[in-house]
């Protein structure tokens, strides 16, 4: 009845492609997230396949992203991202303490060892409805210092010191006080969601600290050369030229290199904010909300990676400005120049013309000799004929006559050669 778009469905699936399955208290969830570009994607896909052979699951196909399954004793989930990988592992049964023998030492340790990437989260989240006090949740946290809230109006509390522990990995209690499945599951995908893309939009971080003197020598050497521009002669504009270029190379290699990381801190750092504000937190007397930690810790660091690509923007501009008021200078040195040297030409074609008038005069008075020297020879033999015939005033009378010609010629062969010019 209609063509249907060859995407539809895959778009229209597509608010289903990373489900959260339900989880009920208590549980076990250990969640580690690798740093893998692209550039690993056959390797992490080949890896987590030689996962499922292990435990005799059917793989996911080529084009998953996302794949979810029951192994023996815990269940796994696999999410492919473009810069990372999640995998998350859940076990639902009863325990003694929340973050003893966690989930991830069920998991073959040889296969863990050769996962590809980098490890950039390493977290466990517990599931449970047990009352503790606040000095047992404290010992759970080695006694640091505690972050935690209401959230979900009220039907959960949510612990944890966004610290890493003796095993390398952070911990977050979550307190069941009448969530759904469904509800707990999503609380845990959150809460995991808010560890990895922190942890993601930081990695732009230590790259802005390492841009700000870089950034700061570059604003400060274009401020000298823009100070030597307006005390430089012309002489000096080349080599002033050479800097500014130099300083945009260096500029635009510079924002190249760190636009994409602070593009993605961005994103990243938002998908932060909006799972935050999904928490609906409400305050524990005397604790410090997520929200509030992430706000001190988190947002002046996005700041300061903003502040870096704001001010490389300014200098690439500023770059380019000076280089364009030193190219404006340089042309108009170079339109006086050539207006001069037109002023010279001109100066010397009417010398030039001048001379030709000169040496025009000079050739009509040897040709008009030459000629009147010949009639002269021709006047003598017409005498000698017995012509009454006086030489002398022939040849005086025939002077004028054939100046007047010669110069008449002369003319007109002129302005014919000025007719064929224009």
């Amino acid at each position: 009845m209609f063509v249907e778009h060859p995407q539809r469905v895959a778009l229209h699936n597509e608010i289903h492609a990373r489900p959260f399955g339900g989880v009920s208290s208590p549980t076990r969830c250990s969640c580690i997230a690798f740093h893998a570009g692209e550039e690993l994607d056959d390797n992490v896909r080949e890896h987590f396949i030689a996962f499922c052979e292990r435990f005799s699951l059917t793989p996911p196909a080529p084009d998953q992203k996302y794949f979810e399954a029951t192994c023996d004793g815990f269940s796994v989930i696999w999410e492919r991202h473009a810069e990372f990988t999640v995998y998350v592992f859940k076990r639902m049964e009863p325990f003694d303490n929340p973050f003893d023998d966690p989930v991830i030492n069920l998991v073959p340790q040889d296969w863990l060892s050769e996962t590809p990437g980098q490890l950039m989260v390493g977290l466990h989240i517990v599931v449970e409805k047990t009352d503790r006090t606040e000095d047992e949740i404290s010992r759970l946290f080695d006694h640091n210092g505690l972050t935690g809230s209401r959230v979900l109006g009220g039907t959960a509390q949510v612990w944890t010191d966004f610290r890493l522990h003796g095993d390398g990995f952070g911990r977050m209690l979550v307190k069941d006080q009448g969530m759904e499945q469904l509800q707990a599951g999503r609380l845990v995908q959150r809460l995991k969601e808010i560890e990895v893309y922190r942890m993601m939009a930081l990695l732009a971080f230590p790259m802005a600290h390492c841009a700000t003197p870089k950034v700061s020598e570059i604003d400060t050497r274009l401020s000298e050369i823009t100070a030597e521009m307006a005390s430089k002669t012309q002489a000096d504009d080349e080599e002033t030229l050479s800097k500014l270029t130099d300083l945009a190379a260096q500029t635009e290699e510079m924002a190249a290199s760190l636009n994409y990381r602070f593009s993605a801190a961005r994103a990243y750092y938002r998908i932060v904010q909006a799972r935050l504000i999904e928490l609906r937190e409400e305050r524990i007397e005397g604790v410090q909300t997520i929200t509030e930690f992430m706000e001190r810790r988190l947002a002046p660091a996005m700041r300061t990676c903003q502040n870096i690509g704001d001010r490389l923007e300014v200098l690439s501009k500023r770059v380019a400005r000076a280089n364009n008021l030193l190219r404006t200078r340089v042309d108009i040195l170079l339109e006086a120049q050539n207006r001069d040297l037109l002023a010279s030409m001109d100066r010397r074609v009417k010398l030039q013309l001048r001379l030709q008038q000169t040496v025009e005069g000079l050739s009509v008075a040897a040709i008009t000799y030459y000629a009147v020297g010949l009639l002269g020879y021709l006047f003598k033999a017409i005498k000698d004929t017995g012509a009454p015939i006086n030489d002398r005033v022939a040849t005086g009378i025939a002077v004028p006559l054939v100046l007047g010609a010669i110069w008449f010629s002369m003319h007109r062969i002129r302005k014919a050669l000025h007719r064929a010019d224009d």
